[in-house]
Formats: structure tokens, sequence, C-alpha cells
């Protein structure tokens, strides 16, 4: 590639990421954009400037000669965790931040992108070589916030009366799908045991955790071609599954009894304990039985998986299972074995979030991207509705600890053959 198409690769790149998270925020009004519903949670005008703030503090104020940031007050309002970087405001306080305003954060973004834009397309080839990949970092880093920024949003409105909805219209129609079944069963795709490799793997992104690629050990298994949806949850309820300690973690069974958690999180309840409605970006809709199950802690994952006399994957089986599906790639249709491995909800693995034999961090700020996360974390695989396109690939390696519940986190089951 010459350096010009260089350069207009990297320019449309950024543009398109940018724009993309300014469409998701355009619903909002200024009072949205400053919720913080939780400490877990962002304000959606936090994710605005620290998706911004990350491009200037990373690649401008490093790579660009003479750059000065737009607002130096503002540097450790938007700095998530990076020690290196300097001074952060306390995540469960983000949503104080009543200034700077939704419209001067908008503003911020404008004038960083501007001077992205003079960057790309005036650096020599040795200062933007360099800078190339901390800019397609900086992408991808946007990218996840991206889907944050909507299930922080979610969050927020579903602790409003009115239930606000985010999208207008319907939500997509739901993909035919089977229901959970017993090991022996015709729902399972049979895989068989051996040495594989897992990793990424060729051209292409990949954060630092999904590297080096290496071989694992996998016993013969078999993984069910359909996720479990909302009616195999269900029966799961009606069986008595959030008052059985014996299905539980103890952990979880902890926050069971502390939280009283009775279904997944959005859904709403009649008298009878049947679900009516669920909550979601498009607001109150009904129930729908064959939907994937969503907003699951690994906890109650893991619960089901139980009662339902199968296991949560490893994220090995997992990877090597949608390798051999769709080998050519998320988008790709693959083979029919399995369903919904992408674009609908996370899966929760049976594999704690640690790190590849022989990985080390990057190099100086990004190193604390990943590396330092790797304790007391879940790994989930695949990708979600809310997942912007071109973000997912095998072997992305998302991770939260094991009570989330307000991201679009699902499951499939395992077995052992």
């Amino acid at each position: 590639m010459n350096l010009l198409s260089h350069r207009q690769g990297l320019a449309q790149r950024l543009v398109q990421v940018r724009a993309h998270t300014l469409a998701l925020a355009a619903p909002l009004s200024p009072e949205d954009m400053g919720l913080q519903s939780m400490p877990d949670t962002s304000p959606a005008k936090w994710h605005l400037a620290h998706t911004t703030w990350f491009f200037e503090t990373v690649v401008l104020a490093a790579h660009a000669p003479g750059y000065r940031p737009v607002d130096a007050r503002w540097l450790p309002l938007f700095n998530s965790y990076y020690e290196a970087l300097g001074p952060r405001h306390p995540r469960p306080q983000r949503g104080l931040l009543s200034r700077p305003s939704a419209d001067e954060v908008l503003a911020y973004r404008a004038r960083v992108d501007q001077a992205l834009a003079d960057f790309v397309a005036q650096a020599d080839a040795d200062a933007l070589a360099a800078a190339a990949p901390l800019l397609e970092l900086g992408c991808q880093h946007e990218q996840q916030h991206q889907e944050l920024l909507l299930t922080d949003v979610l969050h927020a409105f579903s602790l409003n009366p009115l239930l606000p909805a985010l999208r207008e219209g319907s939500p997509p129609p739901v993909a035919a799908t089977a229901e959970a079944a017993p090991p022996g069963d015709d729902t399972w795709w049979p895989r068989p045991g051996g040495v594989v490799e897992v990793g990424h793997a060729g051209a292409g992104f990949a954060f630092d955790n999904e590297t080096p690629r290496h071989r694992v050990l996998l016993q013969p298994h078999g993984i069910a071609r359909h996720l479990v949806t909302n009616a195999d949850f269900l029966r799961f309820m009606q069986d008595g599954g959030y008052g059985r300690a014996g299905l539980w973690l103890s952990e979880g069974w902890a926050q069971v009894q502390a939280q009283g958690w009775q279904a997944p999180l959005y859904w709403q309840l009649a008298a009878d304990g049947l679900p009516t409605a669920e909550f979601g970006l498009h607001g109150l809709q009904p129930w729908r039985s064959q939907a994937p199950v969503c907003h699951l802690s690994f906890f109650e994952a893991a619960a089901f998986a139980e009662w339902a006399g199968a296991r949560l994957p490893t994220e090995f089986e997992w990877e090597a299972a949608a390798a051999a599906a769709q080998p050519y790639g998320p988008e790709a249709p693959g083979t029919g074995d399995c369903s919904g491995l992408f674009g609908q909800v996370w899966q929760w693995t049976r594999s704690s979030y640690d790190p590849y034999p022989r990985f080390r961090p990057l190099p100086g700020a990004v190193g604390e991207y990943n590396g330092k996360f790797m304790v007391g974390q879940v790994v989930l695989r695949g990708s979600s509705a809310a997942t912007p396109n071109g973000h997912a690939r095998s072997s992305y390696r998302n991770f939260f600890p094991p009570g989330t519940r307000w991201q679009f986190c699902g499951l499939r089951l395992a077995c052992d053959l």
C-alpha cells in the first residue's frame, strides 16, 4: 500500500468510527447524557469525552509535534485507569461532572477530530507508521465504548418509571432457534478432543489479550447448536431455580439472597411469576419466548447449566467451535452446526480471565489496557446485537466480573462426551 492510500484508509476509518459514536448518542438529551446509574456504569457524555481523550493523549500528544490539549484541566476527568498517564477522577463520581457541558464535549470531539485529520494528512511516513497501530487501537477502543454507551444508558433508562426507549420501532425479529436439551440429544454438536491452536493468528487487529497463539488440549465434548432462550430460562425459574442453593456457586447464591434476584435483569413479571415484558433498547416490549435469554450474570448462567445437567463451555471449546463453524469470520454464514455465535448475545464461558502462556503486555501506557485486569473476572465469547459491525472475531476475549448483569450477556451450553 502506498503512503497516500494508507493516509486515506486511516482517515476514513477514523471518520466512520467517530461518526458512529455520535449517531448512537444522537437520540440523547443533555440530561440523558449526564446520567450515571451505578458505579459500574459511566455517563454517555463521559464515553464521548473519554474516547476523545484517548486519541488526544495516546496519539496526538505523543506523535503530533507541538500538539497542546484542548483543555489540560479535562485530562484527569476523562482518564479511565491509566496510571502512567496521570491522575484520574473517581469512577463512581463521573455522574457529578456537569461541567464540561454536553455541548463542550461535542466541541472537544470536533477539535480533536480535526487535529487527527491534520495529523494523518501531514505526518511524515515514519511518524505515521509509528502512530498507525495506536490509531487502530483507538478505533477498536472506541468501538468497545460504543457498546458500553448503550448498555450504560439502557441501565439508567431502566430506572426511570417512564421506561424511555433509546431506539424507535420494534426490535429485530427473533431467529428460529431450538430449546436447550440434556446431553445425548441431537441439539448437541459433537466436537472431537485433541490439540487445537487458539488465539489470534494472521493479519488484522487483535488486542494483546488474544495473544500469543498457542496450543491447548481439548477433551471430547458437545457444544449446543443454539443459544439458551427465554423459554428455556423460564423453565429453570418455574422449577425453583432461584430458590435452590444446590444449583449455585457460593458467591452467586449470596448475591441471589442479597439482591433478591428472581429473573434476568429487565424482565417484568406478573403476579403469577410469568414474564409479560422485557425492557431493552426499544423500550418495554412484549416478552418473546424464543429470544436468546439476555442480561444474565455468570452466576445465573452457571446455575442454569447445572440445572440442565450440562455445563458452560470453556473459552477454548467455544473458540474452536466458532472457527470450525465460521471459518471465514463472524460475517460468514457458517456451516449450520452452531447458530448465534455472533451478533445476538455475549456468551459466558467457564474460563477465568487469565493471561495466555508467554503473554506480555504492550510497552508503554497502552500496556495497562488489558493485562492488569487479569484476575477475578470471567471470559465471554462472541458478540451481541449492540457490538459494532466488524468488531467481532472468534479469538476476541470479552471479560467482566461474574456478577455483571447489565451487559448483553447470555449463554450456550456444553457437555462432556
